[in-house]
């Protein structure tokens, strides 16, 4: 099955800024549009707009003047459905109602053919709940853009229960004709990217939520050391409280409220007050004119060790010891079984987040894991109370003379990075096993589509197998309500390791 032909005009439904990218992606692509919205006047206000960003591109010499008159000369605003037959295709961007969606595709099905394919925006409603009413649901698929869809590259192909693979395959080519980059999933609450992203605002939140930390240093770790484009306070802030909110919600209640979703109480707070983000002035942060952004906790200055010693193999954090000597400490390294730290010279141990927290130990200090420890201008650490200064000056001063800067943080299991980074591995195997999503194509979805620095698969690769299984397996023995139970698929993932080395 090949994509829909150039001949074939596209039609879109709704004229919000998501309607519009999605038509001004028809139109550079060379089809045909029809755009029609149920509001009297929308929809040549709509055409409008789309014809000023058709002007942009050509001032920015990414589209030709001539392409421009003949993508307008193709673009044809409509007063009524019934100028929407003989479309080969429908692309739905209405408000995020299911109700509101059935009664549209219901209505759409008296006016276009039987072979015409119908697909909806939705990013969280069920592609098999809107199109379970109609006659044909065969030809019915979900084609979820991400705003701004003109620049954003991905675009998830979800086939609902009833829908034809013929049907799937046409939407994907489309879509790859568009320039797109599509992704295949099956119907499940959230997709690829609103499912496995949940994490990434969740353990923000929570760690929030356990005054851990404030936003400013949340955001500055999850950036400058996990390697995020964004921390989760600033992007929800930008995407706006109230939609991300939303999504959250919708994903927990379509799993049956799985307290994995759960959606956070800090946030519905910014939300019944009003702080939605940038859209309302204020929300995590304050945008006024005048507003002082707040600056992420910073140690001060602390006098490096002059020596360290390593026991143990750190795993993914073994690149340190390379930095550790460039900076011109000294270090040597012990074979140990029962662990892997960093000892200090006052004694105390240095110890990658592994899911517990320092009060259980005497005198230790937990450092984040980093995507890239020589990249990574940040580190964070977390000391319990009964943690000697000593051994907290020299673990800063440490970190220091590697050229990071240092974010001290609470007593809180698996830290920020490590423990976002264990759930959304988790959430990736889960879905793969369930059928969701292939391994690459998660990895496109969540690099694409959410701008993570790798896939949850690529990272779980550098991480070693049984990195984020140990993580979530101490963190779900000390919150014991099920939130941090690692999946069955993970287990089996981080057990083949122990089958292969020929232990059981």
């Amino acid at each position: 099955m090949t994509a829909l032909d150039l001949s074939s005009p596209v039609a879109v439904v709704g004229t919000g800024t998501m309607g519009q990218g999605i038509a001004q992606v028809a139109l550079v692509a060379g089809h045909p549009v029809r755009l029609y919205d149920a509001i009297p006047g929308r929809v040549r206000e709509a055409a409008e707009a789309i014809g000023a960003r058709l002007d942009r591109l050509v001032a920015k010499d990414r589209l030709t003047p001539d392409a421009r008159d003949a993508a307008r000369a193709r673009l044809v605003p409509v007063d009524s459905m019934t100028e929407l037959a003989g479309c080969g295709l429908v692309v739905e961007a209405v408000l995020e109602r299911l109700d509101v969606k059935q009664r549209l595709f219901a209505e759409l099905e008296e006016f276009v053919a039987e072979d015409c394919l119908l697909a909806t925006n939705t990013s969280s409603l069920s592609v098999t709940a809107i199109g379970g009413a109609l006659r044909h649901p065969g030809r019915f698929v979900g084609l979820h853009f991400f705003n701004p869809a003109p620049l954003l590259p991905l675009v998830e192909v979800v086939s609902g229960f009833a829908t034809d693979v013929t049907s799937a395959t046409r939407a994907y080519e489309t879509a790859r004709a568009w320039g797109k980059t599509p992704v295949a999933c099956a119907d499940t609450p959230g997709f690829i990217v609103n499912r496995i992203a949940r994490p990434f605002y969740a353990e923000a939140f929570a760690v929030l939520e356990a005054q851990a930390a404030d936003p400013a240093t949340i955001d500055a770790v999850l950036r400058d050391c996990g390697g995020f484009r964004m921390g989760a306070f600033e992007l929800t802030d930008l995407i706006g409280q109230d939609v991300n909110e939303s999504v959250t919600h919708s994903v927990w209640q379509s799993f049956f409220q799985d307290v994995r979703f759960t959606p956070s109480l800090a946030q519905r707070r910014l939300v019944e007050s009003g702080r939605l983000g940038r859209k309302s002035g204020r929300g995590w942060y304050d945008y006024a004119e005048d507003a002082e952004r707040p600056e992420p906790h910073t140690a001060d200055k602390e006098q490096p060790p002059a020596h360290v010693v390593v026991e143990g193999d750190l795993g993914p954090a073994a690149e340190l010891l390379a930095l550790i000597r460039e900076a011109g400490i000294q270090v040597r390294e012990e074979d140990e079984d029962n662990g892997t730290r960093l000892v200090l010279p006052g004694g105390g141990r240095l110890v990658l987040a592994d899911g517990r927290i320092s009060a259980e130990f005497r005198d230790v200090v937990y450092f984040d894991l980093a995507l890239d420890y020589r990249a990574a201008g940040r580190v964070a650490l977390s000391a319990s109370q009964d943690t000697s200064p000593q051994t907290l000056a020299e673990a800063t001063g440490l970190f220091q003379a590697l050229g990071k800067e240092v974010s001290v943080i609470g007593d809180v299991p698996g830290m920020i990075v490590a423990r976002t980074v264990a759930r959304i591995i988790d959430l990736a195997h889960d879905a793969v096993a369930k059928g969701v999503a292939t391994e690459e194509d998660i990895d496109t979805a969540m690099r694409l589509g959410v701008n993570y620095p790798v896939g949850p698969f690529a990272w779980d690769r550098r991480l070693g197998r049984e990195f984020a299984f140990d993580v979530l397996d101490e963190m779900h023995e000390r919150d014991p309500s099920g939130r941090y139970a690692p999946s069955l698929a993970l287990y089996r993932h981080a057990y083949a390791i122990d089958k292969r080395e020929g232990t059981s």
